[in-house]
């Protein structure tokens, strides 16, 4: 996305410790044109033509101690108001981050790490059911990036901690109100892309706390824990990458989803600076607490062209036991059209 316009602004920020006056500031408006079509099979379409405008609202400045500050508000689609964040990054310690369980922080960051030339296996049109691990990354959280200094030569390092991870998101000056039984949780997530030339290496594991089944009206047998596994090697124009997930759930009503094991792979290969093609490949097992478990299977063919401003993207998407229900009924195939535009 390109910047639309630049604001100037300036901030004023009250003495806390040792920061002190913010310098001034700028205010930025970055966004695209798209428009998409969707074809899938096995489900009413309705009208396929879809547009989204990905307007981001994004204002940065810089505190006398040298902490720089990152605001970003972000307006999907049809929504006036998606999400937030505020980044903080403080010299010699890292980038302090409140996020607005917008995703991409914690665990969550890691859900699919695998190489495309467009979208996810299942970020296309064809809706799967696809679940996979999240974290407290899509909650109210806050997360540390560990500064570089701290660290060995090529190696991040995230922690990611909500007080409540149930996915609500709230205003300012109020409270999320009742949980339902979930509590807390916490993500440490690891990375390290100097070990080998081409080799990104990446781990995270999350917990958060479930009342067990002792308890009256529990419905889980204990913590939810996830974890993930992965790396990604690129060669010349090829990334490959493969991992592995999974989600304990723990859950314990009669057919209730125990914990979902994942594993994938993907390749992409560009064939030159305005082609680019990939194929990625998910599957995952859904355990219940009555012993079955059922495969979920989904894949997806993509291809990527860019010609200056303008580029047109197409994915042929597939999955097999859709939404975790086996059937020929929730096999089905999808295509699904972009047309970007960038200014």
């Amino acid at each position: 996305m390109n910047k639309l316009t630049k604001i100037g602004v300036s901030a004023l920020c009250g003495s806390l410790a040792s920061i002190s006056a913010a310098n001034a500031g700028t205010m930025e408006v970055l966004g695209g044109a798209t428009a998409t079509w969707s074809s899938n099979e096995g489900t009413v379409t309705g009208n396929p033509i879809g547009m989204a405008s990905n307007l981001t609202f994004k204002g940065s400045g810089e505190l006398d101690n040298g902490t720089t500050f990152t605001l970003t508000v972000t307006g999907a689609d049809q929504a006036g108001y998606s999400s937030g964040s505020i980044n903080m990054t403080v010299p010699g310690l890292g980038g302090i981050k409140i996020n607005q369980a917008s995703g991409g922080t914690g665990i969550d960051r890691y859900d699919d790490m695998m190489p495309t030339a467009w979208e996810e296996t299942n970020g296309t049109s064809l809706g799967t059911g696809l679940q996979t691990v999240a974290g407290v990354g899509t909650s109210m959280n806050v997360e540390w990036n560990v500064s570089g200094d701290m660290l060995p030569d090529g190696m991040s390092v995230q922690i990611a901690a909500a007080p409540v991870a149930n996915g609500g998101v709230v205003n300012d000056k109020t409270g999320s109100g009742d949980s339902g039984g979930t509590g807390g949780g916490y993500d440490i997530t690891v990375a390290h892309n100097a070990l080998v030339d081409g080799l990104n290496v990446f781990a995270g594991m999350s917990t958060i706390e479930q009342p067990a089944g002792s308890s009256a009206g529990s419905s889980t047998d204990g913590d939810r824990s996830q974890y993930v596994l992965g790396a990604t090697y690129a060669i010349g124009s090829v990334t490959l990458g493969y991992a592995q997930s999974r989600d304990n759930l723990q859950g314990n009503g009669a057919g209730a989803a125990s914990y979902y094991e994942n594993s994938m792979f993907g390749v992409s290969f560009s064939v030159n600076d305005n082609l680019s093609l990939s194929y990625g490949n998910h599957k995952s097992d859904k355990k219940s607490n009555n012993n079955s478990s059922v495969e979920l299977e989904a894949e997806s063919f993509q291809l990527a062209y860019t010609l200056g401003g303008m580029s047109v993207k197409v994915a042929e998407s597939s999955v097999d036991n859709g939404s975790y229900t086996s059937g020929s009924a929730q096999d089905r195939d999808g295509t699904t059209i972009a047309l970007s535009l960038a200014f």
